[in-house]
Formats: structure tokens, sequence, C-alpha cells
């Protein structure tokens, strides 16, 4: 054994640094080509190669043992900060020996490694090892699958790669990789289209790619796509696709690296920017250069991901064996082989290009069929160029269009389906413009056709039985619906018009007005569907961000939707459409204001109009049954209840009104602060309520203790009462606390009053950490501070981006201006918030000190510099 010197130690380190950073540098100023990726992949795999065989040969190890390169290392290529994973093979018997000099040569080499800055992945393994490791571990298995000798006994490592093939068994190993890629891609929610796509793992990724060549390598195909080819899996053009887009991935991946300066595989929004520049492109009035790398890499993924599928079920074919014997006809186009709808002839749609879109009809109507074989899937890539203006202005295609949305079942799937193979954006010219567009807000984590198809996705649950218990009240909604079809062509319209400038409501509310006109829609359809794309943010926004126990906000809400057909319609559309913008936007107290407005307003267009009176008498009676449930006795409520105001009343349901009577009825005159909580009614998170003498920094108090104990407040409602006190009501939700909701309940009961009775300042709200994508997309913060119709409150709107700490930053400049808060209507959006506060004071009537007010509000809820 030779143990290298310091100096030694430090010239090698020194050459190795060198190279690769010269290598880097090579590739950063060379124009981003294919080719040069390529180069780089592979000289720097030469370089690493070159490096450790110099220190294999200092460490002395015994001349039977080998170093071989593994993973994605031993396919000889290298992406500039990839893990280097190498395998000291040592033959059997040598574990005997283990702690003698071998084991000493072993730890010198290693640790070399790493003194020169080579971050290896190492393991050690006799023959017999990795023999009994890879029949037990299909990761390991395929990591000696690409293995390669890179210095030592070159007989030990053949007699592993025998001893492998002899053990391989290509349809059990084809089984567990195909398990494992679904797997993968449902940890990626089935989408290239993710708006921070993994290049390597995401579907349509490199991962895919490898998957291919793997289970070919296992099963004697072919180790290339030209050998693939070669074979019959597949035709020259794919193979000269799947070359070419494998081709871009790499180059995305490299100079992602590069870029980076560390391993990552994530195309994240801090980085896109960088990584565009670094291809040369620019940012101009109409698209960000980030936009421009996005389309590309999306586009690369999709021919990916419809290649892969090509390749897979041949290769599944041709390993398993061929199915022809379980080949039945279903027409004269299509046949079903076994489950998967086949064209009977290669030549089918340039025969007939009725019959591309008869492909999808078939694939809801047949039963047993769950998917489409690769000879299907080939015919239609091969036919994308028959797909043009005059196929989609066919009749005979509109009635079939028109047949696969009317259809009882499987619009989900055909239209997922549709889009993976390129028809849906060829059919419907303006669903292509969207195919891989980002959206560049703090609301979708989509791109725009993905989300398109997720919100067609949870409308179609609202009809499926299976799905009813997961929104129940939807379910409800759309069994009763009679044209269920026509809310799915709004879903497929609603963002269509996205990124062409302008209100996308109204250019969508257009296209989709000439599709029903071009497809035969009747005119009383037409405008259902057109309202509903025009109108589709409608609901949300009033339900989120208006009064609604204010009759007038319901009467001009009533006469907008017009009727119970189009506020039914609307209200599926509506749910649908958040719950498809981001799994956190959604959640029960928004599902709650969505559902209270609905309800509300359906009772108003029944020809009730909006009586407060009667709907307050209506909740207290309601109230005062629940307390007697609860074992009160009769008028106890009484002395709270004579100090509130009617709008206490009507901003707070039957439930409420009990509560906050039950808790306070002894405390109506408390000089100490009360704090009740209890689990949310709507399903998650915390109700609190605050009972306190009112104070000018109450408000600022109370949101300072939940900013510092890592609450969300999803809503606040504020009162003060006539005798001069607060009644404050809060839901929060605490993603970072797991404990049980009743310690959390005494948590917040005893530490809230411990806040509230501090007469200190204000402390400094907490600084947390900005999301990377509120960094990469700020919002601009806008506040709008205006007069009611009698100037005698304020109105207060908020727009910003949403961070820790933001509303109790809102609460200390009131606070420090002496403005009173009567309504807090809390609305987050994603990761943007849009709030509103009812306010009063009399430095509000000054125009000197409501400018200040507002300079110091922008202050407050503008990102940190």
């Amino acid at each position: 054994m030779t143990t290298l010197g310091t100096a030694e130690l430090g010239a090698r380190r020194q050459h190795f640094k060198t190279g690769k950073q010269e290598l880097i540098d090579a590739f950063r100023a060379a124009r981003p080509t294919v080719t040069a990726a390529a180069t780089l992949l592979r000289k720097l795999a030469r370089h690493v190669d070159g490096t450790l065989a110099g220190l294999w040969e200092c460490a002395g190890l015994p001349a039977e043992a080998s170093l071989v390169a593994v993973g994605g290392y031993g396919r000889g290529e290298l992406f500039p900060y990839s893990d280097i994973d190498v395998l000291v093979l040592l033959p059997d018997g040598a574990e005997a020996h283990m702690d003698g000099p071998l084991k000493a040569g072993i730890e010198s080499f290693i640790t070399a490694c790493w003194d020169i800055g080579l971050e290896i992945g190492s393991s050690v393994r006799t023959l017999g090892e990795c023999q009994s490791e890879a029949a037990g571990d299909v990761t390991i298995q395929t990591a000696l699958l690409e293995s390669r000798l890179l210095a030592g006994a070159k007989p030990l490592y053949r007699q592993l790669e025998k001893a492998l093939d002899a053990r391989m068994d290509p349809k059990a190993f084809l089984r567990a990789k195909t398990l494992e890629m679904r797997q993968r891609h449902t940890k990626y929610d089935e989408t290239p289209y993710s708006l921070e796509p993994n290049c390597k793992e995401s579907p349509g990724g490199l991962r895919d790619l490898q998957v291919l060549i793997w289970i070919a390598r296992a099963a004697g195909l072919g180790k290339t796509w030209q050998a693939l080819a070669a074979k019959g899996l597949i035709t020259a053009f794919e193979s000269s696709q799947l070359q070419r887009n494998e081709g871009l991935l790499r180059l995305v991946r490299a100079r992602l690296h590069v870029v980076a300066g560390r391993r990552e595989d994530r195309l994240v929004f801090d980085l896109q920017t960088a990584v565009a520049e670094s291809f040369g492109y620019q940012s101009t009035k109409a698209q960000r250069a980030s936009e421009v790398l996005m389309r590309r890499y999306y586009w690369a993924a999709k021919a990916v991901t419809q290649l892969n599928q090509i390749l897979l079920l041949n290769l599944e074919e041709r390993i398993n064996g061929s199915q022809q014997g379980l080949m039945q006809p279903i027409n004269e186009k299509f046949l079903d082989r076994a489950g998967m709808l086949e064209v009977a002839s290669d030549d089918l749609y340039h025969r007939d290009p009725h019959a591309i879109l008869e492909t999808f009809l078939l694939y809801q109507q047949t039963p047993g069929i769950k998917g489409l074989s690769a000879r299907t899937l080939r015919a239609l890539y091969n036919a994308r160029g028959l797909m043009n203006g005059a196929w989609r202005r066919d009749p005979v295609n509109r009635a079939t269009f028109m047949d696969i949305l009317k259809q009882p079942v499987g619009q989900t799937h055909v239209f997922r389906l549709m889009n993976q193979t390129s028809v849906l954006g060829r059919y419907l010219w303006v669903f292509r413009a969207i195919v891989g567009q980002m959206q560049h807000d703090l609301f979708h984590v989509y791109t725009v056709d993905q989300h398109i198809l997720m919100v067609l996705r949870n409308v179609r649950r609202f009809v499926i039985p299976e799905h009813a218990h997961e929104y129940p009240f939807c379910s409800q909604l759309m069994a009763q619906f009679d044209k269920p079809w026509l809310i799915y062509i709004a879903a497929l319209f609603h963002d269509v018009a996205k990124g062409r400038g302008g209100d996308h409501s109204d250019l969508g509310a257009t296209d989709v007005k000439r599709f029903c006109r071009e497809h035969g829609i009747g005119k009383e359809d037409t405008e259902l569907v057109v309202f509903l794309v025009r109108e589709h943010l409608t609901l949300s926004r009033v339900a989120q961000k208006e009064d609604l126990s204010d009759p007038e906000v319901i009467e001009a809400f009533s006469a907008r939707m017009g009727d119970a057909r189009h506020l039914t319609a609307l209200y599926l559309l509506t749910v649908a459409d958040i719950r498809g913008t981001s799994p956190k936007v959604w959640n029960a107290w928004k599902g709650k204001l969505l559902e209270d407005l609905y309800r509300v307003t359906l009772r108003a267009l029944g020809g009730a109009r909006p009586n407060l009176h009667a709907e307050i008498e209506a909740r207290k009676l309601e109230a005062q049954q629940m307390l007697a449930l609860h074992s009160q006795l009769p008028g106890t409520e009484q002395p709270l209840w004579q100090t509130l105001e009617l709008s206490y009343f009507a901003r707070h349901e039957a439930g409420d009104l009990a509560w906050h009577a039950r808790s306070l009825w002894r405390h109506v005159e408390s000089l100490t602060p009360i704090v009740r909580a209890r689990p949310s009614p709507v399903g998650e998170g915390l109700q609190v309520l605050v009972y306190a003498p009112d104070r000018q920094d109450l408000f600022a108090r109370i949101c300072g203790y939940f900013d510092g104990a890592g609450f969300n407040i999803l809503d606040a409602k504020v009162h003060t009462t006539r005798k001069g006190y607060a009644l404050d009501t809060f839901q929060v939700i605490s993603p970072d606390l797991d404990l049980h909701h009743r310690d959390l309940v005494s948590l917040v009961e005893s530490k809230l009053t411990q806040a509230l009775a501090s007469e200190g300042p204000l402390p400094e709200p907490r600084r947390g950490r900005l999301s990377r994508r509120v960094k990469s997309f700020p919002y601009t913060p806008r506040i709008a501070l205006r007069p009611d119709e009698r100037a005698q409150r304020w109105l207060l709107t908020i727009s910003t981006s949403d961070r820790a700490g933001l509303l109790y930053a809102i609460a200390r400049v009131l606070a420090r201006y002496r403005i009173n808060l009567q309504l807090a209507k809390i609305s987050t959006l994603g990761e943007r918030v849009e709030d509103t506060f009812l306010l009063d004071g009399p430095l509000l009537q000054q125009n000197k000190a409501q400018l200040e007010i507002e300079n110091e509000l922008l202050d407050a809820v503008s990102l940190p510099a």
C-alpha cells in the first residue's frame, strides 16, 4: 500500500479541480448545443476515470480486485455535479481478510478520493455478494447493469458480467422497472407540466429514457436507440426523435448544473431565468426568457412521454410474448388487443382521417379497453400532419368531438390522452397555444393546459358516485344538473386565452361562443357556456372579498347570476377551478364561503328578497335551541346579545351565536380578556374567540400572538359592543404544530390571554423565509383606501404576496394611527393575499395623515429588499 503525501494529494486535487473547471468553462462559453453537452458529459467522465485510476494504483490494492463504475457514471457520461458511484469488487473469500492490509488499502483509496474533491458513492462487495444483492434489490441490479471497468482485474469483472447476465430475468426486471416508473410518475402528479419540473425524474424526463434502455439491455435487445430501431422496436424516425429530445434534456440538465453550481435537477423558479439566459434567450415585453426555455422543455418532455409509451409497449410485447391470440375485432377499423385499442392497419388515419377522433370515442365506449396500443400510438404520432384546418372544420369530426363530450364516462382519461398524443391541441387550435405555457403568478402550480385538464377532472368527479364523499354538496348538485357536458366545455375554455394579453375571461368567452356556433349548440346552452367562461372568477371574488351579510351585495350578485341554473353551474365550475390551481389553495373555510354565497343567492333567486331582520330572528331562535341542548337556562344569552349591533348577528351563524353566548354569559363585564378556542366547525384548524375591553392595539396584539405562534389567519370577524368590548372571532390553521386538538386549544387559550395582558410595546413582526415562488414572481403590492357611501367608514383593500407576519405588520400600522378595525376579510390565494378591512378613526378624515398611513402600509406589505 502506498500512502500519498500531503504535497502529492494537493497536486492531484489541483489537477482534478482545474481540469473539471476548464471543461465546465469551455461548455459555458460554447454555443448551447446538444453536441456541446454530449462532449462535456463524456470528457467529465474520462477526467474522473483517469483520476480514480491513478488513486487506485497508488492504493496498492490486490491485483485480483477491480474498480468498477456503476449507475449513471457507469454509462460513461457525467453531469457536472452528479453522483460518482463506484464499486470496489473483490473475489469471493476476500471478506475473510478484511481486517488486514486489504481493509487499510480500501480505506486509504476512499479517503484519498474525498481528499482531492471526488465525492464518490462507494460500495465494497465480493462477487458473490454482488449476485445476492442484485437478486434481492432491483436498484442494485440496475446500477450493476450499467457497470464499466475502471481499473484492476479484468477477469473478475468479466465474471461479474457473466454472473449477472445468467441471473437476469427480463420479465421480472420489466415488471419491477415498470412499477417503479409508475410510482415515480405518481409522485410527480403524472405530468411533465409542473411549473418546477425535475428534468431527470419527472414524467418525460431523462429517467424515462434510461428505463427504456435498461429494460432493453436486460433483455439483450440493444443499448442504443439505433440498436432498438434495428431490432424493429421503433422506427428510424422515432429513433431520431428519441435521440434529439434526449439530447435537449441532457443539455438543459447540464446547463442547470453549471448555472446552479451544484447538483440541481429541478428547474426551480429562481434558476429558470439564468438557465434561459445561458441559452441566449432574452426577455421581451411579450414573453420572459424563462417562458421560452420552459416551452421548449415541455414540448421535449411531451414527445418523450409519447415515445416512451410506444417503445415500452413494444418492449413488453417482445419480452412477454405476442398477444395475437388475445386480439378481437371491434369494427372494421379497430381491434381489441388484450385490452389495448389497436388500429387494424398502419395507414388507417391516412385513408380515413375521421378515424382519429373515432379512436378516442371508442376508447370511452368499449368496455375493457384500458389504453392505446403501441401501433395506435405510433399511427397517431405519424398522423399529426393530417390534423389541419380542413380536418378541424369537417362536420363529421365536429359531431364526433361532441359525442366524446356527451359520453356518460371517460372524459378525464380521454382528454388527457388526447393532449398527450397532441390531438386535442390540433383539434382545438386555441388550446394548442397554451400547451406547456407557464403561469407566472402566485396562484397556479401547473401549466395552463394541465390546469384546464385538472379542472375538467374535478368537474367529472362531481358526476362519479365513487367520489361523492369528497364534495357531497357538489355531487348532489351535479346529479340534478341537466347537461353536465356544458360545464365540461366551460372547463376546457375558461383559461384558454391566458397569455394573449387583455382579459382572458372575455377573450375565452369569444372563443367558446365560436366553438358552440361551429358545433351546433343551441342558443340557450351557448349563452350559459359563454356566461360561465366570462364569469368564472366572479363567484370566488364575491365570496372572498365582499360582505355576504350585506343584502345589497346579495341582490347585485343575484341579478348578475340571473337564475338558479346559471348559479349552480358557476358554483360547480368555481369549486373545480380553485381545486385545480394548487393543492395548497383549497381549504374547508374557502369551501364554506362559496357554499354560503351559493345558498343565500339561491334563496334570493327563488323570489325571497333578502330580509335581514327575519334571517337574524331565525338565527337567534336556532341559537337558543342549541343553548337549551347544552342545558343553558333560558335568557342567559340576553345580557350579551343586548350589547351587540345588528351587524354581529348578520355575520355569525347560529352555531357561533350559541358558542359565544355559552362562553361569555358570565363574563359580559369582565375587565380581563376572555379567550376561548375550539376545533373549527368547518373541519380544519381552530376557531378562536377573543372578548376584551377594546383598545387601539388589541387587534395588533392578537395578530402578533398568532404570528409568533406560527398560525395562519384565514378569517377574522371583528365587532365592538355597545359597552366598548371587542368581540372578535378568528379562523386559524397551523401547519407547523402537530398537537392534539385538546392540547392546542389549551395552549392558545392560555398563551393568547397572557399576550393580551401585556402592556409593553408591540414586538417586531416575525421575518419568515420567503418562498421561492414569491421571490421569483414578486407581486406588486396594491393598496386602496376609500370611504364608504356615507363617508363614515373607510374600506381598505390590500393585495400583495403572502408571507409570515403580514397581517400583524398591517395591524401594527393601524394601531399606531389609532384606527379602529370593524371588519377584516382575509383571503389567501396560493401565495397571494387579497385582504379587506372596514375601518374608522379621526385621522382617516385628514388628507395628510391618510397619505402617511397609505405609505406606511405599502412599506409594511412590500417584500424585504
